[in-house]
């Protein structure tokens, strides 16, 4: 090989290191898990977690069972709300205005609160709901929700209208729990926890779905809640092994981040950037948290959504 030769392979490896490292988008940042909120501050009923535009974490069980607790930025907790008589909340979202809907397990409900006045009231009902579990939101506002029968391990799926109208999308399932909406809302992701499935869905600007896929069949352990990273990356809690799974859009684990705790029950994003990622630990009663380098897609939302510099 001639020097020329020598080079110009070697320019070309450098380019290539470049652009692995450019693209990295697998996990560059040192993902170590810390504690946010202390052990113990939670019941091992922890779940939720969302956070609204000001970088406020929240999730439910606060101290006690059935609460809304709230986490500030630097980590210090505090009772947000009791919950009404006979409901208790599981999954957490806000949707473009700010309003913070909640997934009720015991009323059969999906519950929405006044962010101001914090006045809880009942958005959506339907009778034939078992357990609503966990919600994902569309950029239109449009709201879906898992509904696991725990006791028979079957599931059902179902999309809120922004009018608050209930419609059933999919029944006989195994145990639905995680769902998320990808950042193009074009794919709906759900988990089966006990069957260790994660199934992806074609999904409509109205909300419907088809060409039902199997993304992911889980080799062990049970699975959670899941939130997507702006890239398409699901962020799926992997309960009782202690893990986050990142999960490429085709399906491959990109890696696993090891938590503290073994029950992690769902995820979200916050930060100033984006990319702080929030786990609530059922056997810890508190939150972990750790850095990843790709924003979630509730970040890129709240951003598209932000009034613009000096206007109302």
């Amino acid at each position: 090989m001639t020097t020329g030769n020598r080079w110009c392979v070697a320019v070309s490896i450098a380019a290539l290191l470049a652009l692995s490292a450019g693209c990295g988008s697998t996990h560059s940042v040192d993902v170590r898990s810390r504690d946010f909120t202390p052990p113990g501050g939670f019941t091992p009923e922890v779940e939720g977690p969302a956070v609204d535009a000001d970088g406020n974490l929240y999730a439910v069980s606060f101290a006690r069972k059935p609460t809304l607790g709230i986490v500030t930025p630097d980590g210090k907790a505090s009772l947000f709300i009791d919950m009404p008589q006979g409901s208790t909340a599981n999954g957490i979202r806000f949707d473009r205005a700010g309003t913070m809907y909640m997934a009720d397990y015991t009323g059969h409900n999906v519950l929405r609160v006044d962010m101001k006045t914090k006045a809880v009231t009942v958005f959506a009902h339907n009778d034939k709901m078992n357990q609503p579990n966990d919600l994902a939101i569309m950029d239109n506002d449009i709201l879906l929700a898992s509904d696991p029968n725990w006791k028979e391990s079957t599931g059902q799926l179902w999309r809120i209208d922004r009018d608050g109208s209930t419609h059933l999308l999919e029944a006989n399932m195994g145990t639905t729990n995680g769902i998320e909406v990808s950042p193009d809302n074009k794919t709906l992701y759900v988990s089966e926890s006990i069957q260790r499935n994660v199934w992806a869905y074609d999904l409509s600007p109205q909300g419907n779905i088809s060409n039902k896929r199997l993304l992911l069949k889980l080799p062990d352990f049970g699975s959670d809640g899941m939130r997507c990273d702006a890239a398409g990356n699901l962020y799926l809690t992997r309960y009782d092994k202690g893990t986050v799974a990142i999960i490429s859009p085709k399906g491959a684990i990109l890696r696993e981040v090891q938590l503290t705790g073994k029950k992690p029950s769902n995820i979200a994003f916050g930060g100033p950037d984006g990319r702080t990622c929030y786990v609530t630990m059922a056997d810890r009663g508190n939150i972990e948290t750790f850095r990843t380098d790709t924003p979630g897609r509730s970040h890129a939302m709240r951003k598209a959504n932000a009034p613009a510099p000096g206007g109302k």
